[in-house]
């Protein structure tokens, strides 16, 4: 069974940074785009930024310049930084993937558990 794992969350002061990280784990043919949303409270899920295998970007208006999304094929991992990071970047991140599980099959869609980020003094 295919599993998404996220690491890394936790609290920091206005102008931090942090780093998190999603490992794929299972058994699956290949991975496809790669991501990272967030939820806020009282708010809905929103993209913040996406790679796809070949590592082009996307980022949401509100992250560019602050955070870098960069991921390891071999690995099956794909990393945020942070930085400058801002009380309204508080909420639960999630990594996603899409994953094909064998190649006769077509890509779906893969969601971590989340894991918490505080920006807060």
């Amino acid at each position: 069974q295919v599993q998404l794992v996220e690491s890394g969350g936790g609290l920091v002061q206005p102008g931090g940074s942090l780093t998190l990280s999603c490992a794929a784990s299972g058994s699956f043919f290949n991975i496809n785009d790669m991501g990272w949303y967030r939820q806020a409270p009282g708010r809905e899920r929103e993209l913040v930024t996406t790679i796809t295998s070949d590592g082009r970007t996307n980022h949401a208006d509100s992250v560019k310049g602050r955070f870098t999304i960069s991921r390891d094929n071999a690995k099956a991992t794909v990393y945020l930084q942070m930085n400058s990071l801002k009380p309204e970047d508080t909420a639960v991140y999630y990594c996603n993937a899409r994953i094909k599980i064998r190649a006769w099959m077509s890509h779906q869609d893969y969601w971590g558990k989340g894991t918490l980020v505080t920006v807060s003094s």
